[in-house]
């Protein structure tokens, strides 16, 4: 398949003419060593066919396209986004987003016979004597900046600031203008009325792309904007100089850091415009320069900071890059807020969580039905710090544990069951899903937006009668287990634990049979080994792992049983804990009875079969000897309270009704 390249795309761009979309072939490609950022960088030529030019830049996120061996000579791309920037005073186009449409393999060589930019020709040198009069920009080399727009097809905004002539010419100056003054090489017109000036001296000038000369105006005060601003799009390490107006709609508390290159603090907050959002982060100094000033759902305007590439794990903004303010920075309070959007929360519901990924940055939203109690906690550098578990639910009909840290857990009012709001939550896949609030994300009670006002109406109609399903497996503040309730044939029937993950769940059933013969195993003595050691000749016992002989042995447990409900049955494996909890002895008792009473130890069983308990699983598809087995383990038997568990089934038959 042939495709065309866009003419008069590279003069167009270099005139920073707009061009949508331009095609064009890659020449020539020259690698950069790393810069401080550690990124290797690589200088394109590029070439619509007629015209080529070296001077584009390729951003270090798409360096890929380069390591992948699709960019490469001869291939022909499609640029999608290009920026306009300077490096080493010297002008480039960097290439923030772009296609390769064919492999050099497919385009097979170069297509016609491009010459450089700046390369003339006769005809379009006389051409430029005869245009450099008028009013226009001269491009590179004197090129004709008008011609190369309008031959392309394009118009530019450049063509608004206009250049004059002058009686005297000096080197690389244009032909002179009947009636103008003296200009020397890159000096804009004198204003009207002005005394010639001689070469080289100064004069009130008027440059390509600047605003006309006009009488001194005072700036522009703290509350007012200033004339051009940035989107907060179009922000990236390429800009410079630009001005951003945005309202806060996150702040995080100040954090002290350490680690092995030294100790700090920081605190970050999040701003938006019409355009989008993006993060901001200050450390040191200028968190006692900033902190207090910076208030949310205030409009501020943002100027003189550095753009970079941001750590994804700390933010869930849809933004290539975050803002770091530095000593220069400029934060200054705007009144001008009309056209500014207030704050936007795109909330997760519950249900979804089991879909994101661990560690993924949310926003969630749902009415605390339970809060722990404040604990303080010592963290792995030896510092304390408070900590409080929240159970959160929503009308999806699920609820999940919600972990705050320091002041948060402190400051927290669980009366009245308030609806928690959370901007920059952290998915832990600790005990299935979990959240956690860590200290750059923002806490919200009861929060003034339609989202929980809509929660409330649900939960005070609605959901405080209902069981949800909870997707944490942890203690509850009262020991119990917020639990993942499956009948034992929703396991088999919804495949569990055959994506090759483990899933938890807890079900209600009764033990209808155990393997007694081998429900006990002779393991080694050693503390922490848990090996089968085998009986030597000499009445010693040898464990393969640790590699010695023990005179003793002693008992462990793995209880195979058979559990059923309702509606199916299994077989699950207790090890040491679980098998006491369920037989009502330790190991060591059994297996004295096993060797001394056979009778007392068969009653041991016999009491155990058909008795109903609360067991929560954990289901495994797992390799054994070359098959798939599904392994079953019960992590934990609790009594079976049968007012709650006929409560919880009134609470399902109610919600199946309503669904009908």
């Amino acid at each position: 398949m042939s495709v065309n390249l866009t003419a008069g795309a590279i003069e167009a761009l270099f005139n920073e003419c707009p061009v949508e979309n331009p095609v064009l072939q890659v020449m020539n490609i020259r690698e950069y060593p790393p810069g401080k950022q550690g990124h290797t960088r690589y200088r394109l030529k590029l070439s619509d066919g007629v015209r080529s030019l070296s001077c584009f830049l390729l951003a270090s996120q798409l360096n890929h396209l380069k390591e992948a061996e699709l960019l490469e000579p001869n291939c022909v791309c499609m640029l999608k986004k290009t920026i306009s920037s300077y490096l080493a005073k010297k002008r480039v186009l960097v290439v923030l987003d772009m296609d390769v449409l064919q492999t050099a393999a497919d385009v097979g060589g170069k297509i016609g016979n491009p010459a450089q930019l700046t390369d003339k020709t006769a005809d379009q040198q006389e051409a430029h004597r005869s245009t450099s009069s008028s009013d226009e920009i001269p491009g590179p080399s004197g090129y004709d900046t008008r011609s190369s727009c309008e031959n392309s097809g394009i118009k530019s905004s450049l063509m608004k600031s206009s250049w004059k002539g002058s009686p005297v010419k000096g080197p690389g100056m244009p032909p002179p203008m009947k009636a103008s003054p003296v200009k020397g090489p890159g000096m804009p017109p004198p204003m009207q009325a002005s005394p010639v000036k001689a070469f080289g001296m100064a004069s009130p000038v008027k440059r390509s792309g600047m605003p006309s000369p006009m009488p001194a105006s005072p700036s522009p005060g703290p509350s007012q904007s200033p004339t051009k601003l940035t989107p907060i799009d179009d922000l990236n390490p390429y800009v410079s100089n630009w001005t951003v107006r945005a309202r806060v709609t996150n702040k995080s508390d100040v954090c002290n850091w350490s680690n092995s290159r030294g100790e700090g603090k920081l605190f970050s907050f999040e701003v938006m415009d019409e355009s989008g959002e993006i993060r901001i982060t200050a450390f040191n100094s200028e968190v006692d320069k900033f902190f207090s000033l910076v208030e949310q759902n205030k409009v501020y305007l943002i100027s003189k900071c550095s753009v970079k590439l941001p750590i994804k794990r700390f933010t869930s903004l849809k933004n290539d890059y975050e803002i770091t303010l530095g000593a220069n920075s400029r934060i200054v309070p705007c009144d001008d807020d009309h056209d500014v959007p207030t704050v936007h929360y795109d909330f997760v519901p519950i249900s979804q969580l089991e879909a994101k990924d661990p560690e993924s940055i949310i926003n969630v939203i749902g009415v605390c039905e339970e809060a722990g109690e404040v604990s303080l906690i010592t963290t792995k550098a030896g510092k304390p710090l408070f900590k409080r578990a929240l159970e959160l639910t929503d009308a999806s009909g699920k609820t999940v544990t919600l972990t705050l840290w320091g002041d948060k857990a402190q400051r927290f009012d669980a009366s009245c069951h308030p609806v928690v709001a959370v901007k920059g939550a952290r998915v832990s896949a600790f005990g299935g899903r979990s959240l956690s609030a860590p200290f750059s994300s923002t806490l919200m009670v009861n929060p003034d937006i339609p989202e929980a006002f809509e929660l409330r109406a649900w939960y005070n109609q609605v959901g405080h009668g209902l069981c949800s399903q909870s997707l944490t497996e942890v203690r509850s503040p009262n020991g119990e287990f917020r639990t993942n309730w499956k009948s034992l044939s929703d396991v088999k029937t919804e495949q569990l634990g055959h994506d090759g993950k483990a899933y938890y769940f807890s079900s209600v059933a009764t033990v209808v049979y155990a393997c007694k013969e081998n429900a006990l195993y002779r393991a080694c003595p050693a503390g922490s080994c848990y090996k089968k050691v085998q009986e030597r000749d000499d009445g010693r016992y040898h464990c393969d792992k640790c590699g010695k002989d023990y005179p003793v042995f002693k008992y462990r447990f793995m209880l195979s049983v058979n559990l059923a409900d309702f509606g199916d049955n299994m077989w699950a494996t207790c090890f040491q804990e679980t098998a006491e909890t369920l037989l009502g002895l330790n190991a060591e008792q059994l297996g004295h009875l096993k060797d001394t009473d056979e009778d007392a130890f068969n009653e041991v069983f016999q009491k155990v079969y058909f008795s109903s308990h609360i067991f929560r699983n954990r289901v495994k598809l797992e390799m054994y000897n070359d098959e798939c087995r599904m392994r079953v383990t019960v992590m934990d038997v609790l009594p079976l309270d049968h007012r709650q568990y006929s409560r919880r089934l009134l609470n399902s038959v109610r919600a199946l009704a309503r669904d009908n």
